[in-house]
């Protein structure tokens, strides 16, 4: 079983960045695709980014695209969603996921088996 751990969530301002890190407990780490997505207070788990497991093709959501850059170490196990220009309307638990999806398909929670707890990101403006 893959365990996930997000971290480097907390309070910054309208414009701002933050680096969220998720670390994975398994050494097959290197041989899943990675997601990120995020839910906002009384809002639905949306998509974020995507990576596949070479990080030879990543995915974003509109939204976010030019702002958030993610990206992987496989020798470390661990990924990274790199966030810029931060808005209010990025404030939400962002969590990592782990599996193995086709790319059509990264975009889906659905597409994910594992999952880790979360790590809350809050913008002020």
């Amino acid at each position: 079983q893959v365990q996930l751990v997000e971290s480097g969530g907390g309070l910054v301002q309208a414009g701002g960045s933050l680096r969220l890190s998720c670390a994975a407990s398994e050494r097959t780490f290197s041989g899943y695709n990675m997601g990120w997505f995020r839910q906002g207070s009384g809002k639905e788990r949306e998509f974020v980014a995507a990576i596949t497991w070479s990080g030879s093709s990543t995915r974003y959501a509109d939204a976010v695209t030019g702002r958030f850059t993610i990206s992987r170490d496989n020798a470390k196990n661990t990924a990274y969603l790199q966030m810029n220009s931060l808005k209010p309307e990025d404030a939400a638990v962002y969590y990592c996921a782990a599996g193995a999806p086709s790319i059509a398909y990264m975009g889906r929670a659905a597409s994910y088996a594992y999952w880790g707890q979360g790590t809350q990101v809050t913008v002020s403006s």
